[in-house]
């Protein structure tokens, strides 16, 4: 990573969701440091910085586990000359076997360390477990809260089984990879085409009426759209139903134009 010799603060973190804990901890500091351990899902690698709008630097964990605490802060004022103040989470720890954590900081750090404290939203504590939690039960709603905005998922366009728009609705097939996936059902979605923001209805999950293989699907409602450009994202707003077996085609279509209709519900009371 290149030092920067401008940068006074800085907020440390994995940051996987850029929820609203840590959005408080990013609003304090001029630069945000990344610590990277792979195994983000909620916003992975690159993605976080669709939701940091400051400066972002990158520390891989790999050469993070095997320093010190010490080393840790020397590297810390090599990369940034003039950092003045750190603000972390009050569970923060690094070094060595996790040999360091806030206090440790504190103590060696020769400059400011303000470390947040736990925060809530309606006596549920702000992490990003528990947003992973609550999306894979379907409490897509709940984990919007605690998020501070609708979950998305960005992906591509494939091409589908051909049955949707012959035997049930019209859909767009998407993958979407390296992301923690909602409890397998039908939710209200927006969904991002073309650039425009278009109100939906998505299924994830497997296909059990049919070829039984893992699907994204999403319906525009109401619109018809010429597909130009393969790149889509989703907004996961609300939980339908979950997944369910049809006998035929028929009555799944039917639980689909059902399911259209709650839809419209929800984009209308949003």
């Amino acid at each position: 990573m290149n030092s920067d010799s401008t940068i006074q603060s800085v907020s440390i973190g994995s940051f996987d969701g850029v929820h609203l804990a840590h959005q408080r901890l990013i609003s304090l500091s001029d630069g945000v440091i990344v610590i990277e351990r792979g195994l983000a899902t909620l916003t992975r690698g690159y993605r976080r910085s669709f939701y940091i709008n400051k400066p972002l630097f990158v520390y891989h964990f790999d050469r993070l586990s095997s320093q010190t605490p010490q080393e840790f802060i020397a590297m810390l004022k090599e990369d940034f000359p003039k950092l003045q103040r750190i603000i972390i989470g009050y569970d923060f720890e690094f070094g060595y076997q996790k040999s360091g954590n806030a206090r440790t900081l504190q103590e060696l750090f020769v400059g400011e360390v303000i470390i947040i404290k736990e925060m809530k939203h309606q006596g549920v504590s702000i992490h990003s477990s528990t947003i992973k939690g609550l999306i894979a039960q379907g409490h897509i709603d709940r984990a919007n809260e605690l998020l501070g905005r609708p979950y998305e998922m960005m992906g591509y366009a494939i091409k589908g089984q051909g049955i949707g728009t012959k035997a049930l609705v019209s859909t767009i097939n998407i993958v979407a990879l390296d992301y923690h996936n909602p409890k397998e059902g039908v939710y209200a979605t927006r969904a991002l085409v073309n650039g425009v923001w278009y109100e939906s209805i998505s299924f994830i999950g497997h296909r059990v009426s049919s070829d039984k293989a893992f699907a994204i699907e999403t319906h525009i409602i109401d619109k018809t759209i010429a597909l130009k450009n393969p790149h889509i994202t989703l907004q996961w707003l609300k939980f339908i139903r979950p997944n369910q077996t049809f006998e035929d085609l028929t009555k799944l279509k039917l639980q689909i134009l059902k399911d259209i209709e709650i839809a419209k519900k929800i984009h209308r009371e949003r």
